[in-house]
């Protein structure tokens, strides 16, 4: 009975400890949230210069990195479907092929999953060490309310600025795919471009989009839940950054996943 109490007592502490981090990131999003709207009737306002400065690092900081990626994935796409699509002469299908792959999938994707590495990290880093070196009690202790402080900051800088970076590598994407797919299809880059707006759907913009409002919510609150939760020092705030990106990128995928279900059924 031991041999087989053991590894189901194993995973029912595992299950319980994810869904305990699970309740304590809704409770971070729901006072997050709480901080943004009604703060300032409390005299905890969400600081415009803070929201800001994590705009700044999460967004603009990010943008030579993007920009090389989506360039990257662009033509990689353009490589990939003009040699399977010739096989069966629909070489005409490569605009409409790269327009859709890019908007509602692999813009968000590797955007998501760049930030996760970036930015998540970050934030799981920062408020990580910040608890051992006892600093979020110092702010307790002056009346700052650490959810307020440290997460609602990061949360509206990361809803605001994911999509405007999705936007970006989905555009970059669509030019670099021209360059190398319009060649091939006997078209100049700009009849490439003009030919993928008129072929574009709102719908493939928003699914997109929808998802990196998602995506941005999964990064930051598993960034700042894993940093609350560091214990064991310096070598604690590693592994808790390492865990943060880990669980970030697995989240993305699997919702992605089930986005990618019901939105394209």
């Amino acid at each position: 009975m031991n041999a087989l109490a053991r590894p189901l007592a194993s995973l029912g502490r595992a299950t319980l400890g994810a869904l305990g981090g699970v309740g304590y990131a809704a409770m971070l999003l729901v006072e997050a949230l709480y901080f943004t709207v009604a703060g300032w009737r409390i005299g905890q306002p969400v600081r415009v210069a803070a929201v800001a400065r994590q705009m700044r690092e999460i967004g603009v900081d990010a943008l030579p990195i993007v920009a090389l990626l989506a360039f990257t994935v662009g033509l990689m796409l353009g490589i990939q479907f003009i040699a399977s699509l010739s096989e069966f002469g629909a070489q005409s299908q490569v605009v409409v092929a790269v327009a859709k792959s890019v908007t509602r999938e692999f813009g968000t994707l590797i955007t998501a999953i760049l930030v996760a590495g970036r930015s998540g990290s970050a934030l799981a880093a920062r408020v990580g060490s910040m608890c051992v070196s006892q600093e979020v009690d110092a702010l307790a202790v002056i009346g700052i309310d650490p959810v307020r402080y440290l997460v609602a900051p990061a949360l509206l800088a990361m809803l605001l600025m994911l999509p405007v970076l999705t936007i970006f590598a989905n555009t970059v994407a669509i030019f670099g795919a021209a360059l190398y797919s319009a060649p091939a299809l006997n078209v100049t880059p700009l009849a490439y471009l003009l030919q993928t707006t008129a072929l574009l759907a709102p719908g493939d913009v928003w699914q997109g989009l929808s998802k990196s409002v998602v995506f941005a919510l999964l990064i930051t609150l598993i960034g700042v839940s894993t940093g609350f939760s560091v214990t064991g020092g310096a070598e604690g705030v590693g592994r808790a950054t390492t865990r943060a990106v880990v669980l970030a990128i697995c989240w993305i995928i699997v919702v992605d996943m089930v986005f990618s279900f019901f939105l394209n059924r």
